[in-house]
């Protein structure tokens, strides 16, 4: 069995054996050569993270729970993005060699950072959905 499927089995097996006895637990479906397994669905959740590498390219919708920082082309004039949010608004800072901008703008609207177009997609105090699109 390859490792990452082992240790997500044994996070697993952890995790079901610390529920009150009699409650049932939530589980997702995790397939590996192997064979499927089931995984509590919190271990699922918590190892779901944004795949930041694809925002790369300024092209991207990203689902965050915090904040992030990554990297951008540096034809943006800009080389690494953070991406902040409560449940009012969300705030973005670019930032290169000798250069920074940035942008704050609430639910319902979109701002644009060194040529990438950030829009809210959905927004609460735990999680936003963005959708990035490079106007250059």
């Amino acid at each position: 069995m390859p490792p990452r499927i082992t240790t997500a089995l044994v996070v697993a097996a952890s995790v079901i054996s610390l529920a009150p006895a009699g409650q049932a637990s939530a589980t997702a479906a995790v397939v590996s050569a192997a064979g499927p397994a089931t995984v509590p669905a919190a271990v699922a959740a918590v190892s779901a993270k944004p795949n930041l590498r694809a925002c790369y390219d300024g092209r991207c919708k990203l689902t965050l729970t915090k904040r992030v920082t990554f990297r951008v082309s540096s034809r943006f004039g800009i080389t690494r993005l953070s991406v902040g949010f409560t449940g009012k608004g969300v705030t973005v800072k670019g930032t290169g060699p000798g250069i920074g901008a940035g942008a704050s703008f609430s639910k319902g609207g979109s701002a644009t950072v060194s040529g990438i177009k950030f829009s809210i997609v959905s927004l609460s105090s735990r999680k936003v959905v963005l959708n990035l699109v490079p106007v250059r």
